[in-house]
């Protein structure tokens, strides 16, 4: 099983996707691109408040007057019944519908934009004279090099703000948890560390909870540092934010390892083990392949995700095939969870071994559904806000859920009660057809 978690890390580290491109915007306006697709799209940005601002700065002003370029921004409502509709408006038709247009023929060019009641997505093209022509003889004329900031109003309602409305909070919520990952460490590193030298039963799963807890604080550092850049360029550093969503996938596979080991051919003790190695592997074909499968699938699904959703700051989104098999996948675990411990909770007589077993529940439970209920919850909110309350929401979710975990194992008294369970009363347990002995 540690291999296959070295195997699953190793791939994410090799097949992985570059980083997300910032609102800082560098590239060239192609007449031939511009022509193939009817307008050049260029990016899109959330934009709100009276004073957003879209700079964009060229150097080949000669090329830009001849080939009369110009800007047109559509908002993304207006843009999306442009594409679906059925009046199948001409390429000029189009183009002449942009809530914004600017004709670029000086070096810099600033365009306010203003009265927006409440925010939202604005979709930038780039077109010329010859977009709409039929004739290709003149759409391979030279490219004209540019760099395009988009900016929000900031506190003061100057246009400095590099973060779209989506993004907004998202720098001060990082920085609030690396502080608080910072404090918790100075107070509890220490006791923490003689708890795993001591050994005893709980020394493997606190290793295994200890390495994911370390991968998500990784994973929030990196994110600080990227967001803390990205305020000042409106770039930051995608290799932090690529580094960041590695961390959080390993952090995850992680978590579905300790729980497999914990509800699926391992237990948290085996009497028929050593003491000093209290956590084994039942390796049963069966017990064996299942774990395997899961955790080998979910690996997939999530590099999957990444590939497909190329918006930035949005690794906890769903809108690509891949994440939503991840929420079904996920909720296929709590569902199974739930009922191999609700079918022991109700013959259990034990008050301890009960309040072991709903304990435990409570932290697998909210690790699995955390982020499907989140993305039902989100609906609720405008489209913006969706993917940060998804992300704010699954990092806090989880983080709660290791502390339960973590209280749980490091509870002495009910950890050896519960320890001394045959490994048949764990859910979704494949025995290997062993019975196992009370050990004192």
């Amino acid at each position: 099983m540690g291999a296959l978690r070295l195997l699953a890390v190793s791939l994410a580290c090799c097949w992985w996707p570059p980083g997300s491109q910032g609102k800082t915007l560098r590239g060239s306006f192609s007449s031939a691109a511009a022509r193939d697709a009817q307008g050049q799209s260029i990016g899109h940005f959330e934009f709100h408040g009276d004073h957003a601002l879209l700079c964009v700065r060229i150097n080949n002003i000669a090329v830009a007057v001849g080939k009369e370029a110009k800007l047109y921004l559509f908002q993304a409502q207006e843009w999306l019944k442009l594409q679906e509709s059925s009046h199948g408006y001409s390429c000029g038709e189009k183009l002449s519908k942009a809530q914004l247009t600017m004709t670029m023929n000086q070096t810099e060019h600033n365009l306010t934009v203003s009265q927006i009641p409440y925010p939202q997505t604005w979709h930038v093209f780039y077109a010329d004279k010859y977009t709409c022509k039929d004739d290709n003889e003149n759409s391979q004329a030279e490219d004209i090099p540019f760099e395009m900031m988009l900016l929000n109003p900031d506190a003061e309602g100057n246009p400095f703000d590099h973060f779209s409305a989506g993004e907004s909070g998202l720098h001060e919520f990082f920085f609030l948890l690396v502080l608080v990952y910072f404090v918790l460490a100075c107070i509890y590193a220490q006791s923490l560390w003689q708890a795993i030298k001591k050994g005893g039963p709980m020394h493997v799963i606190l290793k295994v909870l200890t390495t994911a807890l370390l991968l998500q604080a990784a994973s929030a550092l990196a994110n600080y540092i990227h967001f803390s850049s990205y305020s000042k360029d409106g770039i930051g550093i995608p290799f932090m934010g690529t580094l960041a969503e590695f961390f959080d996938i390993a952090s995850q596979i992680q978590m579905l390892y300790l729980l497999l080991s914990l509800c699926m051919g391992w237990t948290i003790v085996r009497m028929k083990k050593s003491q000093s190695r209290p956590l084994q592997w039942d390796s049963t074909p069966a017990s064996t392949g299942i774990a395997v499968f899961i955790v080998v699938t979910q690996s997939i699904l999530l590099l999957w995700e990444q590939f497909e959703d190329t918006s930035p700051h949005s690794y906890h989104s769903h809108h690509s095939l891949a994440g939503v098999l991840l929420i079904v996948l996920r909720i296929c675990l709590a569902l199974s969870l739930g009922c191999g411990l609700y079918q022991i909770i109700t013959v259990e007589r034990s008050t301890l071994k009960r309040e072991f077993y709903i304990t435990f529940a409570k932290g697998c439970i909210l690790w699995f559904l955390c982020h499907p209920g989140l993305a039902c919850i989100s609906v609720i909110f405008s489209d913006y806000q969706r993917d940060k309350v998804i992300t704010i929401g699954v990092i806090l979710c989880q983080s709660v859920s290791m502390v339960i975990l973590y209280r749980l194992f490091l509870s002495h008294s009910l950890y050896w009660e519960v320890s001394s369970l045959s490994s048949v009363t764990l859910p979704l347990t494949i025995s290997s057809g062993h019975k196992s002995r009370p050990h004192f």
